[in-house]
C-alpha cells in the first residue's frame, strides 16, 4: 500500500490517517475515529465502506436511542399521544411515529421544542396556549 494518493477531484495529496468525526442524530452525538485518506487541511477525504463501518454503527445506535428518547419524553414525561405531540410540536401524528421508530429525525425546530420540554415540562401548558388560541395580529 502506498503512503499517499492524489485526490481525483482536488488534486491534493492524501495520507492514510484516522481522524475524529462527529456522528449526529437528533440532539444526540458521538465522536468516532474514522480511518481514511485525508489531505493536510480540512478538505475532502476519501473513505472506503470499511472505513465508515464504525460511524455507520454509531449512527444506527444513535438513531435507535434518540427514537426511544423522543418516545420517553412524549409519553412518560409529557403524557401526550403521538397525535397531541404532533399538533403541539409540529409535524403531525405520523411525524412522531417516524421520530420514535428512528425512520426520520425531527427537524431542528422540533428537536429544540422536544429538548426544551424535556428540561421544562411545565412549559407544555404555555405551548398549548399558543397552539390552541387564535393568534391576533
Amino acid at each position: 500500500m502506498t503512503d499517499t494518493r492524489v485526490h481525483p477531484e482536488t488534486g491534493k495529496i492524501l495520507r492514510r490517517a484516522v481522524r475524529p468525526q462527529v456522528v449526529r442524530y437528533g440532539s444526540f452525538a458521538r465522536i468516532v475515529n474514522v480511518a481514511g485518506w485525508y489531505p493536510d487541511d480540512d478538505g475532502d477525504a476519501i473513505h472506503t465502506g470499511g472505513d465508515l463501518a464504525e460511524s455507520d454503527q454509531a449512527f444506527q445506535e444513535l438513531r435507535a436511542a434518540y427514537g426511544e428518547h423522543v418516545r420517553r419524553i412524549r409519553k412518560d414525561k409529557l403524557n401526550l399521544t403521538q397525535e397531541e405531540a404532533g399538533h403541539l410540536i409540529g409535524g403531525g401524528r405520523r411525524a412522531f411515529q417516524k421520530y420514535e421508530s428512528g425512520a426520520t429525525p425531527p427537524s431542528d425546530a422540533a428537536i429544540g421544542l422536544i429538548e426544551l420540554l424535556d428540561r421544562h415540562p411545565e412549559d407544555l401548558e404555555f405551548l398549548r396556549s399558543l397552539r390552541d388560541e387564535p393568534q391576533v395580529a
